[in-house]
């Protein structure tokens, strides 16, 4: 088999196929064990770990292109680093290199937003084992972790002006995503038309109502977060004793 060719035909990818629910099985098991293991992790020493996964992520990610260039199919109108996923990978070394709050603001709701319906609903040729399969894969379920282990582990949490960043931040991205569709003819960000594929923008209304229904969902998902990963009280009571 090809590991690195276009071909798909011969061992296409199927949404919740045998290896589809594996990887999901992986991804839940790995947030699980981040969990049920947070305290103990909090004591280790992981700063060489954290580099490395950054370094892993930088490597698959030029390794991708790479194999776009190398089969011809690199072009602007969709190979420019502009989807949300793309744009939250960034974000995601960026906070394992530097480990600034600021970041991690914006990168939780990216990362758990984007990359999680990502894994749960891939747009997605390639079969395991080809390295677009394990590329895809990779990058989409660890920057989840990443995204989950600055929580749990780091102690880095959102509060509602983590909120307004993200809204803030991908409004302002907007009008240059739509000029880089325009100048391309791409669809970056799905601003210029739904995917053919099944998503979650299929329940959102025909273009281009869908992108003000996908702007109240960024807010009311992005405060469903906040709610579930805010300090609670009882964790500030308890430091503060400590």
């Amino acid at each position: 088999m090809d590991w690195f060719g276009i071909s798909y035909k011969e061992n296409p990818f199927q949404m919740f196929s045998g290896t589809h629910m594996f990887v999901l099985a992986l991804f839940l098991f790995g947030a699980f064990m981040l969990f049920l293991f947070k305290r103990k992790l909090q004591v280790l020493p992981l700063r060489k770990v954290e580099i490395g996964v950054a370094c892993s992520l930088i490597i698959f990610e030029l390794a991708y292109h790479g194999w776009m260039f190398k089969n011809g199919i690199w072009h602007a109108y969709q190979s420019l680093p502009l989807e949300l996923c793309n744009i939250s990978l960034i974000f995601g070394i960026l906070l394992l290199l530097t480990e600034r709050k600021g970041i991690y603001d914006v990168f939780l709701f990216i990362s758990l937003l984007g990359a999680t319906q990502a894994v749960v609903t891939p747009l997605l040729d390639f079969n395991f084992p080809h390295f677009r399969f394990l590329h895809f894969f990779y990058t989409h379920i660890t920057m989840i972790w990443i995204a989950l282990y600055y929580t749990w582990v780091k102690g880095y949490y959102p509060t509602i002006r983590s909120v307004m960043k993200t809204v803030l931040f991908l409004n302002f991205l907007l009008p240059f995503i739509l000029l880089v569709n325009h100048l391309t003819g791409g669809n970056y960000m799905f601003l210029n038309r739904k995917p053919k594929t099944a998503s979650l923008l299929d329940y959102l209304g025909p273009y281009p109502w869908y992108i003000g229904s996908m702007e109240v969902l960024l807010i009311v998902l992005s405060v469903l977060i906040w709610i579930v990963f805010r300090k609670k009280q009882e964790e500030e009571k308890t430091s503060g004793e400590n």
